[in-house]
This record gives structure tokens, sequence and C-alpha cells, in this order.
């Protein structure tokens, strides 16, 4: 784990043991004037990263010289932010990059085998957003040699159970056995372990621990088979249409798929902080092929609704259906090359989403019986106990007939009702003032939340005159 644990000695290692990596420099020497010159003669574009850390935190592409010095410096700003270490590497940049990473797992009788590839190519400023195994273009003899590569790589370390061994690959004619390069090795087991256990049947967690009891792997290598496809998408608190700002706060309401694979830690009631990872959730879809594979993903997708804060829900949804993602034609750039085709721009207001979000409101019998959100019970005389049809259509005919007026305590029931709209229809109201919004695949309803110490009247909300005020 120490030796992988930092890229320059990792890279060092797998040099001698001749598994294949992306010419560049990793030495000791790191003074600005040597790393410029090193970085003129691998040629440019080049990458210079964090000898530590990971996740693309320090990483910095330069494409022209008089640019390097610059980069260099940001980079070991951030590098020793990060990490507590300033030493970097400076690599070639490989062209139309594709992530490939092998799942590995070893015991402490000798034995280590890989259980086939997986695809992170999908990636925003070098996080990953969605997996897949195997990987779109992979030929059973490539899968072997990459497969084979990934082993010597374990092996060189001495290492034991579960690890991922990641490469990349140049995607510009397809994956081919010349052109694909060691990048370094994560010693866990990854978020996107859940497509590898879809496609091999097995529970990687469950080897984890018999590895560590002493036991011998239940399996050869010749027994792994890989049956049908999977793909995971990762469920993040934060706004698409904003940059991706994180989005923190209650979630008021939480509606996962139950017919597909679902990591969850959260629930209804739970609370996105600031403080740690923005993960909701990991949706993982297994099928016979790569497109009944993606279809249910973005099926699964269509029906997760999240209130509360922000979610990349109907972002993902857009991903899975992308064409160029479903013919293959990606590369860790996609993403970024294409946010105002999937949507990930700021949006106008819709609408036709408002006016549909009404009318089921108003198609509601009652949501009398939905229970609070919070602790404290509503007063019987309170005009937010009268939530009948005609109390909400005297709130939108009234002088307090913005959404304001509905109460947050009841959108939860409210919004399960609101039917399936388009994409384009339910794209535009998450951004508004006050309550995060109602956010969900095709579904996407925004309410605005109510000014402080406003309160409509007895008359507005009971007898339906539309004679309050706010």
């Amino acid at each position: 784990m120490r030796t992988m644990g930092l890229k320059d000695s990792a890279k060092a290692l797998m040099e001698k043991t001749r598994v294949p990596i992306v010419p560049g420099y990793h030495g000791e020497r790191q003074d600005t004037k040597f790393l410029r010159e090193k970085a003129y003669e691998i040629g440019y574009p080049v990458l210079i990263k964090p000898a530590a850390g990971g996740g693309g935190r320090g990483m910095r592409r330069i494409d022209k010289h008089a640019d390097f010095e610059a980069a260099l410096q940001g980079a070991i700003r951030e590098s020793q932010s990060s990490f507590g270490s300033s030493r970097v590497l400076i690599e070639k940049y490989v062209a139309s990059p594709r992530h490939i990473e092998v799942q590995i797992l070893a015991d402490n009788h000798g034995n280590t085998l890989h259980l086939g590839e997986r695809d992170c190519s999908l990636q925003r400023r070098h996080q990953k957003v969605i997996e897949e195994a195997p990987a779109p273009g992979m030929t059973p003899e490539l899968r072997g040699q990459i497969g084979a590569a990934a082993v010597v790589a374990a092996k060189a370390v001495g290492y034991r159970g579960a690890g991922t061994v990641e490469f990349v690959a140049d995607g510009t004619q397809g994956l081919r056995a010349e052109a694909f390069w060691f990048i370094e090795m994560n010693t866990r087991l990854q978020v996107e372990h859940p497509v590898t256990e879809a496609v091999t049947g097995l529970d990687l967690v469950e080897w984890q621990f018999r590895v560590a009891a002493g036991e011998k792997l239940p399996l050869t290598q010749e027994q792994i088979t890989i049956d049908g496809h999977a793909v995971e998408a990762r469920v993040y608190a934060e706004d698409p249409d904003h940059g991706f700002l994180p989005s923190t706060g209650k979630i008021v309401a939480l509606e996962l798929p139950d017919d597909i694979r679902v990591d969850s830690g959260v629930d209804a009631g739970g609370e996105v902080t600031p403080f740690y990872d923005a993960m909701i959730a990991k949706l993982i879809a297994h099928a016979p092929t790569r497109r009944e594979a993606l279809d249910r993903l973005a099926r699964a997708l269509d029906r997760t609704l999240i209130a509360g804060p922000r979610s990349n829900v109907a972002f993902l949804g857009n991903l899975c259906r992308a064409k160029a993602f479903r013919q293959g034609l990606i590369d860790t750039g996609f993403i970024d090359r294409s946010l105002a085709m999937l949507g990930a721009v700021p949006q106008k207001r819709d609408l036709a989403a408002a006016a549909l979000g009404i009318a089921h409101l108003l198609a509601a019998p009652s949501v009398n019986d939905t229970a609070p959100l919070d602790d404290d019970a509503l007063d019987s005389t309170s005009p937010w106990a009268a939530a009948t049809a005609s109390s909400w259509a005297a709130c939108v005919r009234s002088p307090c007939r913005s959404l304001s007026t509905v109460r947050k305590r009841a959108l939860p029931s409210a919004m399960a009702r609101t039917a399936r709209a388009s994409p384009s229809t339910m794209s535009s109201l998450q951004r508004r003032e006050g309550v995060s919004g109602w956010t969900g695949g095709r579904r996407r309803l925004r309410v605005a939340a109510r000014p402080p110490n406003a309160r409509p009247t007895q008359e507005c909300c009971r007898d339906g005159r539309g004679s309050g005020q706010q």
C-alpha cells in the first residue's frame, strides 16, 4: 500500500516489471527549470500530477511551453494543501483518454486474479460520474492482456485483498493492445465495485473478508465469467445548472427505485451537510446487453425523486440517453464538452411545469392525512389544516395565489402526485429562492418558500373567496 500510495514510486516499480506506463518523468529532482525541460522533451500537451493523493486534485494539463511555470506552481500549491506533499510528476497527455480499471483480488496463498475491467471514462473534473462493466469495445484478447498486466502489478508489491489497477487508453482508434498504460493502483475496494459484482455474480466484500480470515480465493482465473452488462450512476446533491455547485440541506422526501440495486446511506429527514461527500445514492442497473442496461438505468433515474437539496438526477438521465455515450464514442472529456447538450447550463423558468404542478395539486382530493415532517402538530384551526382542493384553489385565485402559499410540510404528498413530463418541460424550476426543489428524472417541480412571517388569512384558505392578503 505504501509503494502504490505514491504515483512516482508506483510507476518506477511498474517500469521495472515491464507493465506499460505513460511516457513521462517521475523522478526525484523537482526544481522548476529541470521540470520545464522535461516537459519540453516529452512534448506538449503534458499533464502535471501530484505524486501523492488522487481524485484529480492538483492535476494540470499544459498545451504550450509558455504556460508551464504558472501551471506547475498551481499544481504544487494544490498538492501541498490537499496531500501535504509538493512533489509532482509529468506525463505525456494521452489523446481521447479512456479510463479503464481492472478489479483484482489476491489471497495469502500466492493466488492473484482479475475480475475483468470497468470503464470509468464519464468524468467531470476528473471525478467519476458513470461507470460500467465491461468496457465498450473490449475484446476477450485485450481483456486477458490488460488483466494480466494488472495481476503483475499486484504481485509486484505483494498485494493482498481487493484492489483496483487503473490504466489510461488512447481511444482515438478504439481500444488496442499497444495503446494502454498504467496510471496508479487503488489499494481498496472502490465506489464502483457493484458493476463488477453484477457481471460476475460475486460478492467482493465477502471475498475480502474471506481473504482477511486466511482463506484461499474460492475460484481460479478460468472460472471467472462475465454475464451481461452493468452500469452505475452516482447521485449527488449538486446543482448541474450552476456549475455543479454543492447543494446542502434537509432531505424533505426521497424516493429511490426498487427494481434495481441501490446503495444509499441516507433517508428522508436526513441532512446533506458541507462537511462530507455529497453522494446520496448509487444506482446500479444490470441487463443482458449494454443498451438494455442503459435503458433500465435511465428509467430508474426517471423514478428517482429528491425533495430538498438539488441533485444531478435529471443530468444523469440525459447522460444515459446521450447518443454518443450509447455509441461508445466517449473519453474523459466528453461531459465537459457536452454540458449544454446534457442540460447542465442555466435554464429559463418553465411555466408549463408550474402549471402542471398546480393542476395536480388542485386535483388532489385532500392532503389532511399527510403526516407532518416535523414534530409539531398542526392546529386544527390553522388554515394549513384545511388542505383541500378548494383551499389550494383559493390560494391560486386570490392575491396570495403564489406557489409560496403551499406549506412545506404538505409538499411531499402533493408532489408525489405530480405527473410525468418531458425533461425539457420540467427542466428549470429548481433554481428559485426558498425550498431547494423537488427533482427527479423527468419529474421536477419547483416550489418557492413562503416569505418570512407571511401567512394567508382564514378567508383566503378556508372559504375560497380569495379575499386574503399576504
